[in-house]
């Protein structure tokens, strides 16, 4: 069988050497050792060849270009280059039976045939994929060791693959583009081709997307199987994708290698850099096709379409509200859960929203960036500077359905449509009552008072409250009565006023029919009737109908008289006594009493 000779390194070798040469096929015996990596070969020649790879020898020259090579089929292959020559079909031997695709030796017909097979023989003991081809399985495993064993000669950076990695790499180096397309002159030609084509060869068997380059394929069909490969070595999160598991790399190590040419700033993800040099250029390339309306980022643009098509994708698993935004969801989220991730360094104050931790702040350094046009007011807060420009140009934009009164504030207009509805949402937890505004009731409670006044010191648990309170410093009137001009420092005193020129009592005792002119008379009056004495006095326990009433009684164990007499000094602890003793100095007579009249 073995009678004809074979030339090896140029010699004619005996039949007792092709025997052997073939008999280590069935032995499987490897008697040629590489000194320097230890990979063992059959025969002699395929040493040599390989120890090129470790002292870097190219002996084959190209005769036009002068490029090298370590093997002479590399150098034939590169040649068709320069001459344009096509392979003869005699040189492909092997056919495949299936699709007619030729091969020049049977082991590459054998590893074709796996693809109609489906057949993937090589497993990794780590994770268990399979695979088709011997050497795609040593590359995935470099995966897992992360050696990285294919050098660059010039800047020393590392690689999984020598083909698919290195050798494009070096192109870096050597400006080399041998390939070349013929319509636009671009380089990368097959891959490339297929723009101008516009072919997708590659099909996912799951969904039918189409893909003009395999990788692209593969990374989508990850989204299918759910297959994260990659993953990080500090903290094992896995990723899809080798670029993502580069970019999340960057958090651990702090990386930033792309830089803004004109400010400076730095971004670990080449996306954010192109997305911040729209601030400079100004550039918004994304446009509504509803209202035209331009955007910068194509996310933004997706989340302002979700106004127009109503789209409210994000749904909550607790209660079922639905949002056109992640970030809207997961706010709403942390009201289930009471998560409170944003804490102030002042005060240690939690919230659930960085917006409103940043606006809390304010209160501490004083910040206060929006102001008026009208009259230079600052704000620390946005929502309420436009409240405040409305005092100014006097619009109210929110109107009751049932009655048309109007509002300049959403929240105002809430609260006065629960007199028609009568509904009292808020429910206190220890004394069960029922308030349109709960907070401020719970103060009683806990005596919290947090609001102070500047001036005196004096503590109120609404900030209502202090301004009110504050006018008694300041002697401010702000509400005027359109009748007679006289002015009040509170809107509850006016409308009380105005009810002597138009003599409304709309508050009528459900007990014996009286009117009274106001809420809070109403409720002083029906304490006669239920006796009802809530107002206590915390040194000596004696009990009172109304607040007025226990205020003026505690001045007695204070001391306090803070009613001054203008004309010598004098001071009084209840406002009644200063007008009688005024009398003194003007020489008034007080109106006769209803007694006097009658007796007379």
């Amino acid at each position: 069988i073995f009678s004809k000779n074979i030339i090896c390194l140029g010699q004619i070798a005996p039949r007792s050497q092709i025997l052997k040469a073939h008999e280590l096929v069935h032995t499987g015996e490897k008697p040629y050792h590489c000194s320097h990596c230890g990979k063992c070969f059959k025969q002699l020649r395929n040493l040599k060849g390989h120890e090129r790879i470790h002292t870097g020898e190219k002996p084959y020259h190209c005769s036009q270009c002068g490029k090298c090579f370590n093997h002479s089929g590399n150098l034939k292959d590169h040649e068709r280059i320069h001459t344009g020559e096509k392979p003869y079909h005699w040189e492909k031997p092997y056919h495949c039976s299936q699709c007619g695709k030729c091969f020049k030796r049977l082991g590459s017909l054998k590893r074709h045939g796996l693809v109609h097979t489906g057949e993937k023989p090589y497993h990794c003991s780590q994770c268990g994929k399979c695979f088709s081809r011997s050497g795609i399985l040593k590359a995935h495993e470099l995966l897992h060791t992360g050696e990285k064993p294919y050098h660059c000669s010039q800047c020393g950076r590392s690689f999984y693959h020598k083909n698919r990695s290195l050798k494009k790499h070096e192109t870096i180096h050597t400006g080399e583009k041998p390939y070349h397309c013929s319509q636009c002159g671009k380089w990368n030609l097959k891959r490339h081709g297929l723009v101008h084509t516009g072919e997708k060869p590659y099909h996912c068997s799951q969904c039918g997307k189409c893909f003009s380059r395999s990788g692209h394929l593969k990374k989508h069909e990850r989204i299918h199987t759910v297959e994260k490969p990659f993953y990080c070595s500090q903290c094992g999160k896995r990723f899809s994708q080798s670029g993502h598991l580069k970019n999340h790399e960057r958090v651990h190590t702090g990386e930033k290698p792309y830089h803004c040419s004109q400010c400076g700033k730095c971004f670990s993800q080449s996306g954010d850099l192109k997305n911040h040099e729209r601030r400079h250029t100004g550039e918004k390339p994304y446009h509504c096709s509803r209202c035209g309306k331009c955007f910068t980022l194509s996310g933004d643009l997706k989340k302002h379409e979700r106004i127009h098509t109503g789209e409210k994708p994000y749904h909550c698993s607790r209660c079922g509200k639905c949002f056109t935004q992640s970030g809207d969801l997961k706010i709403h989220e942390r009201i289930h859960t009471g998560e409170k991730p944003y804490h102030c360094s002042r005060c240690g104050k939690c919230f659930t929203q960085s917006g409103d931790l940043k606006i809390h702040e304010r209160i501490h350094t004083g910040e206060k960036p929006y102001h008026c046009s009208h009259c230079g007011k600052g704000f620390n807060r946005l929502g309420t500077l436009k409240q405040h420009e409305r005092i100014h140009t006097g619009e109210k934009p929110y109107h009751c359905s049932q009655c048309g009164k109007c509002f300049t504030q959403s929240g105002d207009l809430k609260k006065h449509e629960r007199k028609h509805t009568r509904e009292k949402p808020y429910h206190c937890s220890q004394c069960g009552k029922c308030f349109n505004r709960l907070k401020r009731h719970e103060r009683m409670h806990t005596g919290e008072k947090p609001y102070h006044c500047s001036q005196c010191g004096k503590g109120f648990n609404d900030l209502g409250s202090l301004k009110r309170h504050e006018r008694m410093h300041t002697g401010e009137k702000p509400y005027h009565c359109s009748q007679c001009g006289k002015c009040f420092a509170w809107a509850w005193n006016l409308k009380q006023h105005e009810r002597i020129h138009t003599g409304e009592k709309p508050y009528q005792c459900s007990q014996c029919g009286k009117f009274l002119v106001s809420a809070r008379y109403l409720k002083q009056h029906e304490r006669i009737h239920t006796g009802e004495k809530p107002y206590h006095c915390s040194q000596c326990g004696k009990c009172f109908a109304g607040a007025g009433d226990l205020k003026k009684h505690e001045r007695i164990h204070t001391g306090e008289k803070p009613y001054h007499c203008s004309h010598c000094g004098k001071c009084f602890n209840q406002l009644g006594a200063l007008k009688q003793h005024e009398r003194i100095h003007t020489g008034e007579k007080p109106a006769p009493s209803v007694a006097s009249v009658l007796t007379s």
